[in-house]
């Protein structure tokens, strides 16, 4: 039995963890998932780049390719592992990442901080609103700590001075694709424009409600996608296998 997971969870945002232990949980109880996580400090620069160097050294030390599956910036790191490094990959999920992949909840906030004539503390309250849906005050001012922590300690390469963009594209092993149809962040024009890029091996499934944070709100429903979609992966394998 192999000491390593069959599917590895990329976390590179600690404030926003929490948001994915339901899902992760879930999955948990099916199959082995693992979870590796990129932290900074608030001192060090952004870099994708070392992200990726990171990653690297973990998963070439892995005995198989491994399914991996990140959420937002996460899902970043996924999309330009698997470009780079396609051999140690046996698939890849992406939950809340659009077409054009570098597009964030924090790219969507410093837009609205450069259109907006408000302070930050109301485009903030406004995210909150985007992202969580209505909250209760309190729970409001705690969402509002979560997102400015994630702004100093998440991976995520945008600024208030700069915006980041990474040209939309596949991946050679097979893909899922979700989101949410009510997520004003990766909105149906960034979730459905995947489409053409697309193998027959890929899917793309659009959970009803939960916005930028559905598997959060719906792990149960986000948990039986993935697995399914692992297991027709399985299952092809060994229909190929017997073919030949």
């Amino acid at each position: 039995m192999s000491k390593f997971p069959d599917a590895l969870w990329l976390n590179v945002s600690p404030a926003l963890q929490r948001f994915d232990r339901p899902l992760l949980n879930t999955l948990a109880e099916q199959l082995s998932i693992g979870e590796w996580q990129y932290c900074q400090t608030a001192d060090e620069p952004t870099s994708l780049d070392t992200a990726l160097r990171l990653l690297h050294d973990y998963l070439k030390t892995c005995d198989r390719p491994l399914h991996l599956v990140g959420h937002s910036t996460g899902g970043l790191l996924g999309l330009l592992y698997a470009r780079r490094y396609p051999e140690r990959v046996r698939s890849l999920t992406l939950l809340s990442v659009g077409v054009h992949p570098a597009v964030d909840w924090q790219a969507h906030y410093y837009v609205q901080r450069q259109m907006l004539l408000v302070s930050r503390e109301i485009v903030l309250t406004q995210t909150v609103y985007n992202l969580f849906g209505c909250q209760c005050p309190g729970m409001t001012q705690k969402l509002m700590q979560t997102l400015k922590q994630d702004l100093i300690s998440s991976l995520s390469p945008h600024s208030l001075y700069q915006r980041v963009s990474i040209s939309p594209g596949d991946v050679s092993m097979p893909m899922l694709v979700c989101g949410s149809q009510d997520d004003v962040v990766i909105d149906l024009n960034l979730l459905l424009g995947w489409q053409p890029w697309l193998k027959p091996s890929d899917r793309l499934w659009q959970c009803p409600n939960g916005r930028y944070f559905f598997h959060y709100f719906y792990p149960q429903q986000v948990s039986e996608q993935l697995v399914d979609f692992w297991n027709s992966l399985s299952l092809n394998s060994q229909l190929s296998f017997t073919r030949t």
